[in-house]
């Protein structure tokens, strides 16, 4: 059977919900396709820059009764145990992505969202100005337009020929959600050999514990508890964590092959959103904030050509100027960032430079994060 909507999503992370509710209540037929069943977990840092709270509010979510924990202060510290702290300029609030993309998927229903679920895109083509969706459940979709918020990384991502796959990345992530004795109002990011892990407070007085390492290390070690001691533990404050803390998972979430490399924000016609446009380093903490920013420069967009305001070249031609000079930047020092970390003499070297040299490093926050979204 096949089904015609006006705007298909692949993908219902956070881009794709907040795509979704844009869409639905500008008037138009949205669906979304989702190969999991909500509320779910995902591999996040779940940190969000208070440069979309006002935005995400104004869609409906309650961050208070959600209970999202307010972050004003930053940690970073070496393997060895040297740490920094700077207060957050701007701030943000933590929440986990089972809470709030669960919000988001009830509130795209309540908009009139059509909700794919348990399923995935298997192919996307694009002709005589219409697209074809086939699922893996053996449904066809049509639309006139594709916004693929698919995330890190996805076969359609293989299926398309997307250049950054064509080499294998050696980046894995890992999370967990516990409970600790640590303060609420603090983000910290912790430096080991080839990898950092970043901890802060979430809703109902839990912590996420997320960090990036590489398949390496994982590698050498076998499996991910005998890597943790060898490895992770050799940070003071991340040995006090997995020693004492109270993990709440039987097992973490794992993520494989993370890429970081540059990424177009329109391919083969679709309107790529969130991690599939960009994917911004974990160390600069600001993925969760530039997926909804995203979300609402491609709804707005989308919504006018539908509108037929905008041709299909001048949509095209808009998204990928304006994401650009919305995010290319931040991506940049992200990345230039990201090679000061990691090893140890360099993180070392990294932040008793930045220690004396404080205004750098809020410089550097500022750099990878944006100004508050207006509402309207």
């Amino acid at each position: 059977m096949t089904r015609q909507a006006d705007v298909i999503i692949i993908g219902g992370g956070l881009a794709g919900l907040v795509s979704a509710i844009e869409m639905a209540r500008a008037g138009h037929a949205v669906t979304l396709v989702e190969r999991k069943s909500y509320p779910f977990h995902r591999v996040c840092g779940e940190y969000v820059s208070n440069e979309v709270r006002p935005y995400v509010e104004s869609l409906g979510v309650d961050l208070a009764s959600l209970g999202a924990a307010t972050i004003r202060r930053f940690q970073v510290s070496a393997p060895s145990g040297r740490l920094l702290e700077s207060a957050l300029d701007l701030g943000g609030f933590g929440i986990s992505r089972y809470t709030l993309d669960y919000t988001l998927y009830q509130i795209a229903v309540a908009a009139g969202v059509t909700f794919r679920l348990g399923t995935q895109a298997d192919a996307v083509t694009f002709a005589s100005n219409q697209f074809i969706v086939s699922l893996t459940d053996a449904q066809i979709l049509t639309s006139r337009l594709v916004i693929g918020a698919f995330g890190k990384r996805s076969k359609l991502d293989k299926s398309l020929d997307r250049t950054f796959m064509r080499q294998p990345s050696p980046y894995i992530g890992v999370k967990y959600h516990v409970r600790m004795d640590f303060p609420d109002d603090v983000i910290a990011l912790h430096n080991f050999q080839d990898g950092y892990c970043g901890m802060s407070a979430i809703e109902d007085g839990r912590y996420c514990v997320c960090y990036l390492t590489t398949r390496e290390n994982l590698r050498k070690f076998g499996n991910i508890p005998d890597m943790e001691r060898a490895i992770l533990h050799q940070n003071p404050y991340l040995k006090q964590v997995f020693e004492q803390a109270d993990f709440l998972y039987d097992k973490p979430e794992v993520i494989n092959e993370i890429s970081f490399a540059p990424k177009q924000a329109v391919e083969n016609h679709i309107l790529m959103a969130g991690d599939s446009a960009g994917l911004i380093t974990p160390l600069c903490g600001n993925g969760m904030a530039m997926a909804i920013h995203g979300a609402k420069l491609v709804s707005s967009l989308s919504d006018r050509f539908l509108r037929g305001q905008l041709t299909r070249p001048q949509l095209e031609h808009c998204y990928q100027h304006d994401w650009s000079e919305r995010f290319a930047r931040r991506l940049w020092v992200g990345r230039s960032v990201q090679r000061l970390f990691g090893h140890p003499w360099l993180t070392e070297a990294a932040l008793r430079t930045l220690g004396h040299f404080t205004p750098v490093l809020r410089e550097v926050m500022r750099q990878t994060h944006g100004e508050v979204i207006p509402v309207s």
